[in-house]
């Protein structure tokens, strides 16, 4: 910025000068913004006919990509999530837990379950059964130390499945959630069957997910957030440096909103409802079978 300030203020002699003065300035901005990748952030359109993937360069299908990814951040993964949202995902999470309160259900399972923090809460909350259901490993193995060291092994299972081929019988669950995991679903309306066919009818299912602000200018900032904070700080915190790219790119991705309401309906729920949290920032879905 002070070559810029000693340019304005330099007098021009010549001709000569004042192309090396337009050389100047184009070679800063050039140098310091590249404008179309700026445009691009306020202008991207949603493309959900291109599956967004963990690993670009990958062979592997979407599914084995996420478990391995998951699998690899598991040890900072409650941290950043803190970090990332400035904590206020934990009360999003409590009015996921509400919701399911309010509907009176015994038994519940967390699907896309990670370290458990829904499971926990829910059974914290007076759920009596409670089942934590992820892919990775990784992020299990620390669930299950976090429910053990609440003393809740009677009320909380933590088990390795696939959320797109649920080891339950049908009609099984008073109320399912999804905290941040149904777009990461190879086959979103796949996964989406295997809930419903799993929940009891009335059932609930209620899914946290990201989404995007609709209004200016929460849109365009949160855009750069994510386009360029969480990619930083996740490189400079995690052990995978392509996780976090891979976040706020399959965020932009999804169809939220209205969008993801009426895909719960063509699924087979008789009654859904979404509610946008912190300037839209994420969303709460409620479905009814």
């Amino acid at each position: 910025m002070l070559n810029l300030f000693f340019l304005k203020r330099t007098k021009i002699q010549s001709p000569n000068t004042e192309c090396q003065v337009n050389h100047n300035l184009n070679s800063f901005f050039s140098d310091k913004i590249n404008f179309a990748e700026v445009f691009g952030i306020f202008t991207q359109n949603l493309n959900m006919s291109k599956e967004v993937t963990p690993y670009r360069n990958s062979s592997l299908g979407k599914k084995e990509q996420v478990r391995e990814m998951f699998d690899k951040v598991s040890g900072n993964y409650d941290f950043l999530n803190r970090l990332l949202t400035f904590g206020i995902d934990v009360g999003w999470r409590k009015k996921v837990v509400q919701i399911v309160v309010d509907q009176q259900a015994t038994s519940a399972l967390d699907v896309a379950t990670g370290t458990g923090d829904l499971a926990i809460m829910l059974a914290g909350a007076g759920v009596k059964n409670v089942i934590g259901l992820d892919l990775s490993p990784g992020m299990l193995d620390l669930g299950k130390k976090k429910v053990a060291d609440k003393k809740l092994q009677s009320q909380v299972e933590m088990i390795l499945g696939d959320s797109e081929n649920l080891p339950f019988a049908d009609h099984t669950f008073d109320a399912i959630t999804v905290g941040f995991g149904v777009r990461n679903f190879e086959d979103l309306e796949k996964g989406l069957k295997e809930i419903y066919r799993v929940l009891k009818p009335k059932g609930s299912l209620v899914v946290l997910e990201t989404s995007q602000p609709e209004k200016f200018p929460f849109r365009e900032g949160y855009k750069i957030y994510g386009k360029y904070v969480i990619p930083a700080l996740g490189k400079m915190f995690s052990e995978d440096k392509s996780a976090y790219d891979y976040l706020p790119e399959s965020a932009a991705a999804f169809p939220f909103g209205e969008k993801f309401n009426t895909i719960l309906l063509k699924t087979g729920f008789n009654k859904a409802n979404f509610y946008p949290q912190s300037l839209g920032i994420a969303t709460i879905y409620h479905a009814i079978k």
